[in-house]
This record gives structure tokens, C-alpha cells and sequence, in this order.
């Protein structure tokens, strides 16, 4: 049987992404990575695509990002050159015109949706009417171009290694031995899927193996429910729990950020939570037995991952 291999970042690029040698802070990395994963997201549903070509997409996407600057490609460029190349890869192409029409669609909104917030205070705003562009006009073949060099930069900048293991699979599967899929009036499953489509707005799957991401989500949905698992149950399936650790805290990062933006408060980690995890305040610290799952090296010096204390407050 073949084994689907998973490429991971390695610890110089964790340590010094290119946007960052580059001058780009790290937050704003972090936002345009999320933006850009949220502009696929939407883009795959307006064009009816299936979730596996939209995960396949935002994998891809944020691997580039550990390979390649944010100075030298656009986000939205990036990001219609993978959802392109992930069509092809989950075998449900699409014309590369319909592509290039919705994510016009997508700039013409989000530019009329600035205009009018900044232009008025008020909360309502005229009814937004996409005008599509001729396809002989100059627009359409600069986004048509942009798509194909971006298709191609995505395959040149990873080295045509575009295979993608979903962690889809291994959540139903973890669900199923833990004794989860039965309960589904409580939602444990459904709320784990979200986590997990959440994730990949993140870095996360690039660096992290579909078994961490998928025992990460299950545990902040049991969490969150309420519904008591035996102890130390990830060991189970061969998931570190300081890799754990790191996963979580990243996803609740990204709901602090999208909270700060809208005023609400979408997550709140339970001091249980906290316990259970071991840690308030962590200062991970990577050594060869911790990256062993991860193939990264190990170092002695404390790698600063994306967890901070008031992701757990």
C-alpha cells in the first residue's frame, strides 16, 4: 500500500519565513495568510466546488508561504493559482474563466464594501450588483495570466510536490474509536469539522501531521461540550501532547483576531481545558523526542510558536 507523504516546514523556515526576512511582521503575516485562506473558502463555495478542493487549495497555499515571500506574489494572485491547481489534483476542474469570474466578483465586493464603510457611518448600505468584465477586455487576460503563472509558481516554488493528505479521514476515524459518532445531539463531530476547516486558515498544516490536527480539534470540541474523555487518550494515536498544545492555542489565536474585528467573542478556553493541557504560560521548547512525529530537527534553543497566555484566559 502507498503512503501519502506529508512536507512540513522545516525549523529555519518556522524560525524565518521569507515575508519575515523580508521585513513583514509576523501578525501581518499571519492576517494575509488567513485572509488569503478565507478568500479560497469563499471562492470554492460561490463556485460550488467540493471541501476536499478548498482544503486541497489552502494547504497548498500556505505551504507556499514557507517557501516563497509575500513581497514577491500577491495574496489573491496565490491563492486563484492553488484553488486552480487543486481542481485538477481532486479531479473536479473548472473553466478557468468561471475562476477568474468569481474572484472578480469577490474584488469588486470587498472594494465596495470599504468604500461604503469608510465613506458612511451608516450600517446600511445600497445593494451590492456585480457587473461582470467582457472577456476581451485587458482585466480579464491579466487575471487569466495572473492565474496561470500563479498555478505554475505554486508547482516550481514546492517542487511539483503538491500531494495533500486531508485530515478528514483521520477526524471520522479517531471519532469512531473514541465512541463520538453516536453522539450526535451533542454536535462533537460537527463541531470538531469546523475546527479543523478553521485550521487551515492558519499555518498549521504546515506543520503539523493530519493526525495532530485531527486529535487537536477533537479535543477542544469535547472540551467545549463537555464530554469526558478517558485520560491521555491522544497517546492513543501517537499525537504529542505539547504538538497539541501548539495546534490549539494557534486556533484560538485565530478567533482572537477575528474578535478583535468584530467586537465578539467567539471561543473561550475553560480553565479545565487549561488544566488538561498542563500549561498557562508555555515557552516551547523543541528536542528530538518532541519532533520526532514532525521530521523537523531539533535544536536546543526555545522555538517561540504562536502560543501566548491569553490564548488560555
Amino acid at each position: 500500500m502507498s503512503i501519502i507523504f506529508s512536507p512540513l516546514a522545516s525549523l529555519r523556515q518556522i524560525r524565518l519565513t521569507p515575508s519575515r526576512e523580508d521585513g513583514i511582521p509576523q501578525d501581518l503575516e499571519d492576517d494575509l495568510r488567513t485572509y488569503g485562506a478565507q478568500l479560497i473558502q469563499e471562492a470554492g463555495r460561490l463556485a460550488k466546488l467540493p471541501q476536499v478542493a478548498m482544503a486541497t487549495a489552502q494547504i497548498l497555499f500556505q505551504r507556499f508561504w514557507y517557501v516563497s515571500s509575500m513581497k514577491q506574489f500577491g495574496i489573491r494572485d496565490i491563492g486563484m493559482g492553488a484553488l486552480y491547481l487543486a481542481t485538477k489534483l481532486e479531479e473536479c476542474p473548472m473553466r478557468l474563466r468561471d475562476l477568474v469570474n468569481v474572484y472578480d466578483l469577490l474584488h469588486q465586493r470587498s472594494n465596495y464594501l470599504l468604500e461604503h464603510s469608510s465613506s458612511s457611518s451608516s450600517t446600511t448600505f445600497p445593494k451590492f450588483t456585480y457587473l461582470p468584465m467582457a472577456y476581451s477586455s485587458s482585466r480579464f487576460y491579466d487575471l487569466k495570466n495572473a492565474m496561470v503563472i500563479s498555478e505554475m509558481q505554486v508547482l516550481k516554488r514546492l517542487g511539483f510536490n503538491v500531494q495533500v493528505q486531508l485530515p478528514y479521514g483521520t477526524l471520522v476515524s479517531y471519532c469512531q474509536m473514541l465512541g463520538l459518532v453516536g453522539n450526535q445531539e451533542k454536535g462533537i463531530v460537527e463541531n470538531a469539522w469546523g475546527l479543523l476547516n478553521d485550521s487551515l486558515q492558519t499555518s498549521l498544516p504546515a506543520l503539523f501531521s493530519p493526525s495532530t490536527l485531527a486529535a487537536s480539534t477533537i479535543f477542544l470540541s469535547v472540551h467545549q461540550i463537555g464530554h469526558p474523555l478517558p485520560d491521555r487518550w491522544w497517546e492513543l494515536f501517537d499525537v504529542d501532547q505539547k504538538d497539541m498544545v501548539v495546534v490549539c492555542g494557534t486556533i484560538l489565536k485565530l478567533y482572537e483576531r477575528l474578535d478583535e474585528r468584530t467586537g465578539a467573542r467567539a471561543w473561550r478556553m475553560s480553565e479545565k481545558t487549561e488544566q488538561s493541557l498542563g500549561v498557562a504560560r508555555i515557552n516551547l521548547s523543541l528536542s528530538s523526542k518532541d519532533i520526532r512525529a514532525t521530521g523537523k530537527p531539533s535544536s536546543p534553543e526555545p522555538l517561540n510558536f504562536y502560543v501566548h497566555a491569553y490564548a488560555y484566559t
